[in-house]
């Protein structure tokens, strides 16, 4: 038995209280920085708080989403790269509240790793924080959990948790959808943050490192490349919103690409066309496809291909949506039109071929 006299300690069994206060503080002033109305307390507390009056808001329905950021974590620690994933934690959970017309509110996330490094820690909520400017919520709470033998040292993981809200009546998808509205793509950053199992495959039977240079982009490394974070289309989305009156259905394209996210936003009488040739495909996608042999309807089914949001529009708006998102900064492809679905067919279909 152990002599009382000199029993173990926190620290020797592998937590390290000393290492979380130090990383509370270095995030102090990275959280400080994502203060917006509604929302002005100081982490530290048990519980963050958010006041929908301070907000501007009046009758407001509530809209809550939560996500993580997958394998692509791996991605992170074999480069190296931590101060980036934490945009694509917040982008995975914020994209899908606005496509329901919901403003992000506010922020929390869980960070659990087998032992703290306090830089580290420090460099991926750094990266959650710019992800709450980016889309204009705030970062009001979290969870950092050091759990030895739970996770390799070096491994962490992440869940990100968003609240947004929309008043009464103006949530999306709106009821007047029907047969000749106009999908319109919204280009995407990159691979995003789905499907990097099998892109790490990919990687595997390149046989290249992710400090070598990227095949498909040879100014960056193939670690930098992938670690490209995911668009956050928060702001613009909001602004069009308010701006024309005329978005009636979005569709944030994740795992499942077009033929298990648009669906998901369309009555069941209701299909998408999507013509394939106009999307611009990037070249990570062709470098994926060509040095995995990815089949042209896996490549569809598993990543966004270019095309990271959806918007649904009238055919007679389309031009004007159009504008109003290129001028808030986006990239806007005309991908298709919404069609009567028959009994047994899919909600998309496509025409063309993918520009692999």
């Amino acid at each position: 038995m152990a002599d009382p006299k000199n029993g173990l300690t926190y620290a020797q069994a592998g937590v390290d209280i000393d290492a979380g206060n130090e990383m509370v503080n270095r995030i102090k002033p990275l959280v400080r920085s994502t203060r917006r109305p509604g929302a002005d307390g100081e982490i530290g507390g048990f519980g963050g708080l958010f006041d929908l009056k301070a907000a501007g808001f009046t009758d407001p329905v509530l809209v809550a989403a939560n996500d993580g950021v997958g394998t692509k974590l791996k991605v992170a620690i074999e480069a190296g790269m931590h101060d980036t994933v934490g945009i694509d934690l917040v982008a995975m959970c914020v994209n899908d509240l606005v496509v329901q017309g919901a403003e992000p509110l506010f922020f929390l996330d869980y960070f659990a790793t087998g032992k703290l490094d306090p830089e580290q820690g420090a460099a991926i909520v750094g990266g959650i924080a710019q992800g709450c400017l980016q889309a204009g919520c705030a970062l009001i709470g979290g969870e950092t959990a050091e759990m030895p033998g739970m996770y390799r040292d070096g491994d962490y993981d992440l869940a990100g948790f968003a609240v947004g809200a929309a008043e009464r009546g103006q949530l999306l998808p709106s009821g007047t959808l029907s047969e000749g509205d106009v999908v319109l793509g919204l280009a995407s950053s990159g691979v995003h943050s789905n499907g990097y199992s099998l892109v790490r495959r990919v990687v595997e039977m390149s046989g290249l490192g992710y400090d070598a240079p990227a095949p498909f982009d040879p100014s960056k490394s193939l670690g930098a490349a992938l670690m490209e974070p995911t668009r956050i289309y928060v702001k613009s989305l909001l602004a069009v919103i308010r701006e024309t009156g005329a978005i009636q259905a979005l569709a944030h394209i994740t795992g499942g690409g077009f033929p298990e996210n648009l669906p998901r936003v369309l009555p069941a009488h209701l299909a998408a066309e999507i013509e394939l040739d106009s999307i611009s495909v990037p070249k990570v996608f062709s470098w994926i496809a060509g040095t995995g042999g990815v089949a042209a309807q896996e490549m569809l089914r598993t990543f966004n291909c270019g095309v990271g949001m959806i918007a649904v529009v009238k055919a007679d708006e389309a031009d004007r949506v159009a504008d109003a998102l290129e001028a808030q900064g986006e990239s806007v492809i005309r991908l298709g039109r919404l069609a009567a679905r028959g009994e047994g067919q899919a909600g998309v279909s496509y025409k063309g071929t993918l520009a692999l």
